[in-house]
């Protein structure tokens, strides 16, 4: 499929974030529909149709296992699957990204609210309202702050947190506790305990999905045997819907036993059938021993879960809209993609869903499959809704160790070991974040990323306050600042100076090379003031070079004492002849 044959292939969004003073761009700054349903075309429906519907395929099977992982009822998911196709189409701007329930996402949720169906539909609306707020004051880039390093060891864990909590499905144990160590330990201890009929299941599912997967893979290597074109497109299709295909296959085994009166299988058991009920998400709860539990105290037992979770919902899915979008070559509205999102999750509450974003597994399907326009979304949503409606019953017999083999396959991708000697060879102090990051998320996933986004923070605070100078002598010394000069530095400067020069014998005089430097602040004046003194006193100069114009400027209205600057080092070396040229 050609690039330029949808409606978004061109940069079409970067319009979008221009905000025009007349009431049509405004419009349509906020209602991107309104961008490309007009120039829509037959032949893009037909796209999106096929798109949509190979989506939703693997959606369906996908949100069951998610809300396992969430420790919420498997209808869950489904609740969560399709709010995000409809909303997106308004108010998205890449026409690839899906929303729904992730892996990442499930696991957040299970450490904020432990698998309580009340609490999770009210995090989903809290956190669609944090979101949606940060769209409307433009605080995107406050997602700048969380480092690579930060999510990959966060996406390490999880991946090795949600896999293996999927161990006791496939073994068909009961009884393992959900904190991590603990999950270790019991998994291994009951392993005596374990169902042949699950283990044999799991491991047949497992090396299904494993197989269909690396026949998807060889479609497109160099080494790929020759076969005809419908050929190829059959085996994409069944290798692209092997999620769907193999909890099938698992729930008629399972069907079958059971009919047969041999329920060798741990099943999904009894669901709620039937849409779900459109009513605001609730503002109480009640426990298992009758105690109602207030607003305010279901709040405060969210906790920091309610920075965390909006923060990484955002981040996801404008990571995976960015790289969709520079792969297919168009332009992406960060803002808008929040607002998205959080009207997403708003919205998702009022029909008992929990906090969704973008999936990066069912979004590289809806690109693979040619769709054109967010409008897949639409018909992927249609057919979670129809599943809903009349396959709930159906769902009763999947069985467990067939959605566990689904999640171990989704996020087996995310434990990445490549990644750590990357970081090792480019920058090994990038290591540290991610290894607290990692290492935190298995104590509390929420505190992993805070305890790495900590770590990341205070480097970054370190590197400013810490600013590369290189000293030179050429008779008089040459200090140059590696990069920029703010308040946290001047005290190290002032060190630097001081050592180097001041205190030396006899004192000598230093040219400090300024050309990094683009911005200075009062802090910086101050201590600069200070040091031309310090300079006088001892009968030595300090000269500037290379400031930039913004920076001369503030040093000259400073009316600092002493203050000479020249335009090159070179000249600021003839310091010690008396014809030292200062003007500017």
């Amino acid at each position: 499929l050609s690039s330029h044959s949808c409606a978004m292939d061109r940069p079409l969004l970067g319009r979008l974030s221009a905000r025009g003073c007349c009431s049509s761009s405004t419009l349509k700054a906020w209602l991107p529909i309104l961008s490309w349903l007009p120039r829509y075309k037959l032949k893009w429906l037909q796209l999106d149709l096929l798109a949509g519907l190979t989506v939703g395929l693997t959606t369906v099977p996908q949100a069951l296992a998610y809300a396992e992982v969430a420790g919420l009822p498997v209808q869950y998911g489904l609740y969560s699957s399709f709010m995000g196709g409809f909303i997106y189409t308004f108010l998205g701007t890449s026409k690839d990204v899906t929303l729904g329930p992730t892996a990442i996402m499930s696991l957040l949720c299970f450490s904020v609210v432990g698998g309580q169906p009340h609490r999770a539909v009210l995090l989903s609306l809290l956190c669609g309202l944090i979101q949606a707020g940060m769209a409307l004051l433009r605080l995107g880039f406050l997602l700048d702050f969380i480092s690579f390093p930060v999510i990959k060891g966060f996406t390490c864990a999880a991946a090795l947190t949600i896999g293996f909590g999927q161990v006791k499905n496939i073994l068909g144990v009961q009884g393992v506790p959900h904190e991590f160590f603990l999950e270790v330990y019991y998994t291994f201890y009951k392993i005596p305990e374990a169902r042949i009929g699950d283990v044999v299941l799991g491991f047949l599912c497992l090396a299904l999905l494993v197989m269909l997967l690396y026949m998807k893979m060889s479609l497109g290597s160099e080494d790929a045997p020759t076969c005809s074109r419908v050929a190829r497109k059959l085996v994409w299709a069944v290798a692209t819907m092997r999620n769907a295909l193999v909890v099938v296959a698992a729930s008629f085994v399972a069907f079958s036993c059971n009919a047969y009166g041999y329920p060798v299988f741990t099943v999904t058991g009894e669901t709620s059938q039937g849409l779900p009920p459109f009513r605001p998400p609730p503002t109480s709860d009640t426990t298992a021993n009758g105690t109602v539990v207030s607003f305010g105290e279901m709040v405060q037992g969210l906790g920091g879960g309610l920075a965390v979770i909006p923060f990484m919902g955002l981040l996801e899915s404008i990571a995976i809209a960015k790289a969709f979008a520079s792969q297919n070559d168009y332009r992406i509205d960060a803002n808008q993609e929040l607002l998205a999102i959080g009207v997403t999750n708003i919205m998702g509450s009022f029909v008992s869903a929990y906090p969704v974003t973008g999936s990066f597994g069912r979004t590289a399907v809806n690109s693979q499959t040619g769709v054109c326009t967010p409008a897949g979304g639409i018909i992927t949503s249609v057919v979670v809704l129809l599943s809903l409606a009349f396959l709930m019953p159906a769902f009763y017999y999947i069985p467990k160790a067939a959605l566990a083999a689904v999640i171990i396959c989704a996020v087996a991708p995310m434990a990445d070991y490549r990644v750590v000697a990357k970081m090792w060879k480019i920058r090994k102090l990038d290591l540290l974040p991610f290894v607290v990051t990692f290492l935190m998320s298995f104590w509390q996933v929420q505190y992993g990323i805070v305890g790495g986004v900590a770590v990341s923070g205070a480097l970054l605070l370190y590197n400013t306050a810490r600013p590369p100078i290189k000293v030179s002598d050429h008779g008089v010394l040459v200090m140059e600042l590696g990069n920029g000069l703010s308040f946290p530095a001047t005290e190290y400067l002032s060190h630097i100076m001081h050592t180097q020069a001041l205190q030396a014998s006899p004192p000598r005089s230093v040219v400090l090379d300024c050309h990094h430097v683009s911005i200075i602040d009062y802090t910086v004046i101050s201590e600069l003031r200070d040091l031309l003194r310090q300079f006088k006193l001892r009968e030595v100069q300090l000269v500037f070079s290379r400031l930039q114009l913004s920076v001369l400027e503030v040093l000259l209205a400073a009316d600092l004492q002493g203050f000479r600057y020249t335009d090159s080092v070179e000249a600021a070396l003839q310091m010690e002849s008396e014809s030292l040229n200062t003007d500017p």
